[in-house]
């Protein structure tokens, strides 16, 4: 097998490079300083931010959520997200530890997120406390979600610490949270306003505008707009080991439009509510894969999606009440002339509601204890114009009975979730009911006097439920099908250090050790011909992981700030099932290592920000041999901004560079991705 030992090396390198730079840190002296004062808080704008490390205060050391949290906590917020190499939320994810992104190349290509290999599908997406639901195929394309109006992103492998939550929070195996910006005032002003234009590589062509207004002084309105444009078209390297040429990807076009009405207010009783109406459309075709001298594709996608929300949190005393409701409609038309049908060209369309209602209610007994009751009702439906289609609708109700006890230095939470779904069908034979309960435990605790050091734990029990792609497409054979059944164990810990006087101001670390079960998982296996398959459950699948996440914020000389920060995951994700043909075998698109190295510096108005992003060796599938082989790729990214001030109207120019050593890779096997590409931004913001 071919291995590319440069990216090896290099990921090697950055590693040592990084502890050796930590370890004089703090014996760095401070003449190197122009000031001998007290260490000034890290601005906004530096790479600590990855992890939150301006929440802790050196003085008072008030911990951060990062720290307390009992299930291991990532966040990229504020500024930080606007110095990342990153277009939407799919890109910007990619900086986080124990992730793979699937992303099938270019702008338009469809973008999931995979955490600790337990799929896709484990891995829920809230935006503003409300889940992004999927009921047909339970996969949310973080490509469709632009970071203009994304003020912080969380991604929780577990479940939210938080014990306040619907009881959608409770139901996933991990978590991704994406928070819309609130409004955010100076004294005396009522409106604030921030424009944006993009261009560069692939006929990029993205203005943007975000529109925030005081219309009295306890309600606030958003209005978010955003228009996307690009042709996607990219050179990129194939071979197959006899000829080695260029050919340029001309299917990944997209137009895109997003719109957002938010508001938000506080009522005379404390009260907090809050609502939000989304709109996206997009018409964009669809990145085939490159195989059998098939460079160009004719498939066409277009989407429609709207949802609105609203969500109210009161409290009298020791209640608290947290309520929200949603309703949701999305269509999706998907054209492939390549493929005749007996009415013509393949032409399927789908539409799918949801109507979803949540109640949580929590009772502090006492200082030490708090309880919870969770409620939540979920209902879905789907429609096509395929043929013998099932017509299905599922109505889920889930329970969850939490308790939380919390000590100066010691945390617990355990709660319980009842799952109860019904799937009933014009056509065909339905799911029946499902009725489950699964546990979790978690703990938090500080053993040493010190608040800097943490440790926590926590097991979780989880499943999810057959997709209605799953159980009712009609080119599958029906079957009934289980749930998949996961338990996930983890230990892990988190240091965050503050420092007075020192060149090093910051400095944290975050490790977790776990281990993963899937049991049931449901796979696309073939029946009598090629033509007609079935879904089944198959397989066991155990995960054995370490997320490692550094972090530290530096002040070298007056008005220079730098920052460093490293991420290195391990995951040994292998199938388990001893009746397997694949036992033991590393499954499909997991790396044995993989890992990120961010390094940021800012001088004034100019700030300059670097990133290497390594995914180790992998196999397209099941079985690791030589034919599925995937080589290693790495990817080096660089930003370079400029701030600057027009009377009190902030101006930020950017350029960016990615991929800059124009290396051939694909994410996944036949769907190649960009080369060198540019990217050059105008941000107003007054």
């Amino acid at each position: 097998m071919r291995r590319n030992n440069f990216a090896h090396q290099g990921i090697k390198a950055c590693f040592f490079a990084f502890l050796a730079f930590i370890g004089c840190g703090g014996a760095m002296p401070l003449n190197l300083q122009a000031q001998n004062h007290p260490v000034k808080p890290v601005k906004q704008d530096s790479l600590e931010k990855v992890n939150a490390l301006k929440e802790v205060q050196i003085k008072t050391i008030k911990l951060s959520r990062r720290q307390t949290s009992s299930t291991p906590l990532q966040i990229l917020s504020g500024a930080e997200l606007e110095k990342l190499n990153s277009l939407s939320v799919a890109d910007a994810v990619r900086y986080f530890s124990g992730v793979q992104l699937k992303d099938y190349g270019g702008i338009g290509g469809l973008k999931t997120i995979n955490v600790r290999s337990m799929g896709s599908n484990h891995t829920a997406v809230f935006y503003d406390g409300v889940q992004l639901g999927n009921a047909q195929n339970g996969q949310v394309d973080l490509g469709k979600f632009s970071l203009d109006n994304i003020e912080e992103i969380e991604l929780y492998s577990g479940q939210k610490s938080s014990i306040l939550q619907a009881a959608k929070g409770f139901a996933s195996a991990s978590s991704l949270y994406l928070k819309a910006r609130t409004p955010n005032f100076e004294q005396g002003r009522s409106n604030r306003l921030k424009a944006a234009f993009r261009t560069g590589s692939f006929g990029l062509f993205n203005p943007s505008i975000l529109w925030q207004t005081k219309l009295s002084e306890h309600t606030y309105s958003t209005v978010s707009a955003e228009l996307r444009k690009a042709n996607g078209r990219y050179k990129y390297r194939i071979t197959n080991g006899v000829y080695d040429t260029t050919a340029v990807r001309t299917d990944g076009d997209v137009e895109a439009m997003r719109v957002e009405l938010g508001l938000n207010g506080i009522l005379r009783d404390s009260s907090k509510w809050s609502l939000k109406l989304y709109g996206y459309k997009d018409n964009q075709g669809l990145p085939g894969a490159i195989v059998a001298n098939v460079f160009r594709f004719s498939q066409r996608m277009w989407n429609r999606n709207f949802f609105a929300q609203s969500a109210y949190e009161k409290r009298i005393g020791n209640y608290s009440l947290l309520a929200s409701a949603k309703y949701s409609n999305d269509y999706m038309r998907y054209l492939n002339p390549d493929i005749i049908t007996t009415s013509g060209f393949l032409n399927n369309t789908y539409h799918q509601q949801e109507l979803y209602f949540s109640l949580a209610n929590k009772l502090k007994i006492n200082r030490y204890w708090d309880v919870v009751w969770s409620a939540d009702f979920q209902r879905n439906d789907l429609n096509a114009n395929l043929d013998l289609f099932a017509y299905p609708t599922r109505n889920t109700i889930l329970n969850v009975l939490a308790t939380q006890l919390h000590f100066d230095r010691f945390d617990v939470q355990a709660n319980l979730l009842s799952t109860l779904v019904h799937d009933k069908v014009e056509s065909g034979p339905a799911a029946g009911n499902r009725n489950e309960l699964t546990p979790t435990v978690m703990v938090s605790w500080q053993p040493f006097q010190q608040k800097e050091f943490r440790i926590r734990s926590f097991f979780k029990s989880i499943f999810r439920m057959p997709t209605f792609n799953d159980l009712y497409y009609t080119f599958y054979q029906f079957t009934l099908l289980n749930p998949e059944y996961t338990k996930q164990y983890d230990l892990g810990f988190t240091y965050i250090k503050g420092y007075e006087n020192r060149a090093l101001s910051q400095f944290s670390v975050q490790a977790d050790a776990y281990f993963n079960q899937v049991k049931d998982k449901i796979v696309a296996v073939p029946g009598t011909s090629q033509a007609m398959w079935s879904m089944r459950n198959l397989g066991k699948v155990e995960i054995k992981g370490l997320d490692l996440n550094i972090q530290s914020a530096w002040e070298v000389a007056d008005a220079i700030n730098l920052s460093l920060g490293l991420n290195y995951t391990y995951q040994k994700a292998i199938d388990s099932d001893p009746k397997s043909t694949t036992y033991k075998n590393q499954i499909p698109y997991v790396p044995l290592h993989s890992g990120t190295f961010l390094a940021g510096i800012a001088y004034k108005k100019f700030a300059m920000n670097y990133s290497y992003l390594y995914t180790g060796e992998r196999y397209d599938q099941s079985a690791n041999i030589l034919k599925n082989y995937v080589q290693p790729f790495y990817t080096h990214d660089m930003a370079v901004h400029y701030n600057t001030q027009i009377q009190k109207r902030k101006l930020r120019l950017t350029a960016e560079v990615n991929n800059l050593a124009n290396q051939a890779y694909a994410v996944i096997t036949n769907y190649p991705m960009p080369g060198r590409s540019y990217r050059f931004s105008l941000t107003y913001d007054y």
